[in-house]
């Protein structure tokens, strides 16, 4: 489905480029803005505190930012990785399109990191990625909540990012 392609792509551009993914801590809804902006102009929050995660996310933009149905959507991140990643790494993502969950899947992250020019196992570094994304010209407009959570293979949390985006006509 190109809307995960689309989420992925976001956050594994974001989430590569700085600290890797936190546990939910059981937050349940994707909506919530608990943790801190990630800077730069996106969309864009930690899930909570961020002392735990190996990725150190430094800057997230999107340009256009908000996306635009029908338009190319360059996505620039940067930060480090503390600790190396290697297969058996997980992301747990999330999309609702208002209160309806349209994507609920747990992914094997090194089988998607080649979305964004990477493969696994990735290095423990300095990090600078852009991906280009084309947003489908048939997206309903309203409110889209992202939640992507990623772990190590031993449960230790590389990142954990939320964030919404408003589609209007």
């Amino acid at each position: 489905m190109k809307l995960t392609a689309v989420a992925l792509s976001v956050f594994v551009a974001s989430a590569t480029a700085s600290n890797f993914f936190q546990q939910l801590a059981g937050n349940s809804n994707p909506s919530a803005q608990s943790g801190a902006k990630i800077p730069g102009e996106s969309p864009l929050y930690h899930c909570g505190p961020t002392s735990d995660d190996i990725l150190t996310i430094d800057k997230v933009d999107l340009v256009p930012n908000p996306p635009v149905p029908g338009q190319s959507l360059t996505i620039e991140a940067s930060g480090t990785l503390h600790r190396s990643v290697e297969k058996g790494a997980q992301v747990e993502l999330t999309v609702k399109y208002g209160l309806i969950t349209l994507i609920k899947e747990t992914l094997d992250l090194c089988d998607h990191v080649g979305e964004v020019d990477l493969e696994c196992p990735i290095k423990a570094d300095k990090m600078v990625l852009t991906k280009v994304v084309d947003i489908p010209k048939q997206v309903p407009p309203g409110k889209y909540n992202v939640a992507a959570n990623a772990y190590l293979e031993d449960g230790d949390p590389i990142t954990c990012l939320v964030g919404q985006v408003i589609f209007t006509r």
